[in-house]
């Protein structure tokens, strides 16, 4: 037998396959198509403090080989989510890990508190980059706001928290530094690259919001070298993610320094994908002779 079991800081999952938060839904939305219990950890969609509406449409166009999505963090607000998600995201019987982003760091601390008095949740996951947002809420842009805004959650909220950051920066690793001073537990790499898609006939984005995030296969190089950027320069985990769609996609993550990897927009075109990649990630470790996940991680001979 094959040991899948990982550990994030202070959060163990029974295998690295966790799916992308705003990929997923609350869950509920995939559970006559996926066997949630099999997953290491699910990651529903953001929630903010109050409810949001999100951009104007069109919000998603498909580019090569990728997805180019503006939702803006569309949802019904933290209340909701306690009220209506929570209490059955706490039956299913794998990790589940609250994703928040606040419009000011207080929001964050707040909403990172409440997660944790509603129980059941196995970790809180801070969207500090998101880049199709009107507006911004990019916070991991900066390094001392990343490393500030993750110390004040760890001090007011005991789960353990993984930071999720941007590419859209110069220097990846700054931040993912600061986000492990601050006391992240790990850190989730990478959010998607801003890009946008033109009708040259009409002369208009296509974009309601001009501009949104690019993810699928075509970033996997991309965010790949990001990954193993980070995971040479920081002591804390690494999760993987950018075009993860197969075994070998997730092996690639592994080697090159993830301990984990989360499945996203591969949920939209291959919604079984996470469970594919379950049935042949034992053979492809046993392939290489290892006895578990934990000792292939960041073993890329360069």
């Amino acid at each position: 037998m094959v040991d899948l079991s990982v550990n994030l800081g202070r959060l163990r999952l029974k295998n690295p396959i966790l799916v992308a938060s705003g990929t997923f839904g609350y869950a509920k939305e995939m559970e006559g198509v996926v066997e949630l219990g099999r997953l290491g950890g699910i990651i529903p969609k953001t929630v903010t403090k109050r409810p949001r509406a999100g951009n104007a449409p069109p919000r998603t166009v498909e580019t090569p080989s990728g997805l180019l999505n503006a939702i803006g963090l569309d949802n019904d607000g933290i209340d909701h989510f306690l009220a209506h998600h929570v209490p059955y995201l706490r039956t299913l019987p794998t990790s589940v890990i609250g994703n928040i982003a606040g419009e000011t760091e207080d929001e964050f601390v707040e909403m990172a508190a409440r997660l944790d008095a509603a129980t059941g949740l196995a970790g809180v996951e801070l969207n500090l980059s998101c880049p199709n947002v009107s507006g911004g809420l990019d916070f991991a842009t900066n390094a001392e706001v990343t490393r500030r805004i993750v110390q004040r959650v760890r001090e007011a909220c005991p789960l353990p928290i993984l930071a999720k950051l941007t590419p859209n920066v110069t220097d990846v690793i700054s931040i993912a530094q600061a986000a492990a001073d601050g006391g992240a537990d790990a850190v989730s790499l990478v959010n998607t690259f801003v890009g946008m898609a033109v009708d040259w006939k009409r002369r208009r984005p296509i974009l309601g919001n001009v501009t949104g995030g690019l993810s699928g296969p075509a970033i996997k190089p991309l965010a790949l070298r990001i990954v193993w950027q980070v995971a040479t320069k920081i002591r804390i985990p690494v999760i993987g993610i950018g075009g993860i769609g197969t075994v070998d996609d997730v092996m690639e993550y592994i080697v090159a320094g993830a301990s984990a990897v989360q499945i996203g927009t591969a949920n939209f075109y291959d919604p079984t994908a996470s469970m594919r990649i379950l049935d042949e990630l034992p053979a492809a470790l046993e392939r290489i002779g290892a006895k578990s996940i934990r000792e292939v991680v960041g073993t890329l001979r360069v």
